[in-house]
């Protein structure tokens, strides 16, 4: 009886009246690292929503209330956005995760966002899970939304690089030697080729990658993440053994795609989950690629980036991220108690 008054208490706040989405943009910057960090906050809200804007909208979102007021406490999920993509490019998995009770905060990783292209960053992944758990902290003080959340219930998502980001954060330790040895190889090279910033081979041969691999932690482990959802994650090449896993004791959700090209389920995604016995795997089967996972785009928007935006007929992008944004919000409910 009291497990049920306690689950009842908490699903409150959202049931009496938070039905809407709340959007407020945040501002840090880590100095230490020379990093600032723009971050999208959405969640639930009791405020209504204002007359819509007709304004063109290049992609497929729920209407949000901008700056809107928060009460109660929330569960709360930090967002990682794959290689040159940016805080919004996980919307659609923020608004199904707020409408489900979450607070959702998601992170611009600098120099390696559409807009903020700096080429050491696309090929320093280990920054990035700094960069989450710095904006944690931030968050956690901040006076609107560090009283809502419930400090005891935190998670995190990730695309891609981001994908990886999250596996660290949960205390996977990569093997930079091993890394660096497939990215000298033809496949290597190829993968490296990604389209949002040809030619980073050559940063990778410069030696700075390597002289910021030997400034960073190690063990990125954040210990205040309780469980972790990892989306066609990147770099698998640089685990090899299990042993690399061995602090990574929270659950862990790994999701691929079978005709995935830049991030090949066989050598990443499922090379994860093998690597590490107690994950939880799930294989988007069919002709979905990996840009699948960006958000819906408008007709304009798909004229102008094919590569990203235009799927193979026989795919269904909108059904794709419901799909994968259920089992999030399954796993989080069953592993955020």
């Amino acid at each position: 009886m009291k497990k049920l008054i306690l689950i009842i208490s908490l699903l409150v706040p959202f049931i009496a009246g938070a039905q809407n989405i709340g959007e407020t943009t945040l501002h840090f910057n880590d100095v230490s690292r020379q990093r600032p960090l723009t971050t999208e906050i959405w969640y639930p809200t009791a405020d209504t929503i204002k007359k819509h804007d007709t304004n063109f909208q290049p992609f497929a979102r729920m209407e949000t209330v901008k700056d809107a007021a928060i009460s109660g406490k929330y569960p709360l999920i930090m967002i990682s956005h794959g290689t040159g993509g940016g805080r919004l490019t996980l919307e659609w998995l923020a608004d199904i995760l707020v409408k489900n009770g979450f607070i959702v905060a998601a992170v611009d990783h600098w120099g390696n966002t559409y807009d903020n292209k700096i080429a050491i960053d696309f090929v320093t992944p280990w920054e990035r899970p700094q960069d989450i758990s710095f904006v944690l902290t931030g968050l956690l003080k901040d006076d609107k939304f560090g009283p809502a959340v419930d400090r005891d219930r935190i998670g995190a998502a990730g695309f891609s690089i981001g994908g990886y980001t999250v596996i660290a954060l949960a205390g996977a330790q990569l093997d930079y030697e091993e890394l660096k040895n497939y990215t000298n190889s033809p496949a290597g090279t190829k993968e490296l080729n990604v389209p949002e910033f040809p030619g980073l081979i050559n940063v990778v041969r410069s030696g700075k990658v390597e002289e910021s691999f030997n400034k960073s932690p190690r063990l990125l482990k954040d210990s205040r993440i309780k469980a972790f959802f990892a989306i066609c994650p990147a770099i698998g090449q640089g685990f090899v053994k299990s042993e690399q896993f061995n602090k990574v004791d929270n659950p862990l959700y790994i999701v691929g795609a079978e005709s995935d090209s830049i991030a090949p389920y066989k050598t990443n995604a499922l090379h994860y989950h093998e690597l590490i016995p107690k994950s939880h795997y799930f294989l988007v089967k069919g002709k979905v690629g990996h840009y699948v996972f960006l958000g819906e785009a408008a007709e304009p928007v798909k004229k102008q980036g094919p590569v990203y935006f235009v799927d193979d007929p026989s795919v269904n992008r909108h059904k794709v991220h419901e799909e994968v944004g259920q089992i999030a919000v399954r796993f989080f409910k069953q592993n955020l108690k």
